[in-house]
């Protein structure tokens, strides 16, 4: 009877100890991207910005109106993911600062790499500023990935 009692004592503890594991793994996991908030589009783009090159960043931002020309706003939703040199797009002494704000005011997202802002501040012993209109993501290649699981076309002008 006591060797059965340690037994079920056992069994439980092992299955205990998988839930826990489980459920560890599971919210360690990354988050998928939140849909966007545009629920009727029908278009999903991610831009993908790595490079500072002003060349880059004019089309970039090109691509981002040329759609919203081609597609009803609400019908596309765009998201430009910016990491490595490529977030000085959205460092405010930037010439481009109006356009995004433009693009903005019309529903596209601009990200943020928070990896290569920490990189820098790291380097540099100082932070990078950027615009408000920012969202700060932990990983650019992160947000990318989870965009295109979500159903998101990436496009690297």
């Amino acid at each position: 009877m006591k060797q059965r009692w340690s037994i079920a004592r056992a069994v439980s503890f092992a299955m205990m100890a998988a839930i826990v594991t489980t459920t560890a793994f599971s919210t360690a996991r990354a988050e998928p991207a939140p849909l966007p908030d545009k629920p009727f589009a029908e278009h999903r783009i991610a831009l993908q910005l790595s490079d500072s090159d002003p060349k880059k960043q004019s089309l970039v931002i090109s691509v981002a109106f040329n759609l919203l020309k081609l597609y009803d706003p609400d019908k596309v939703a765009i998201e430009v993911v910016a990491f490595g040199p490529g977030i000085e797009l959205l460092f405010p002494d930037n010439p481009n600062r109006k356009l995004i704000e433009s693009l903005v005011a019309q529903g596209v997202k601009f990200d943020i790499c928070l990896n290569t802002v920490d990189t820098i501040e790291r380097e540099t012993g100082k932070r990078p500023p950027y615009i408000p209109a920012a969202t700060p993501v932990q990983v650019g290649v992160g947000q990318i990935l989870s965009l295109t699981e979500n159903g998101y076309t990436l496009v690297r002008p």
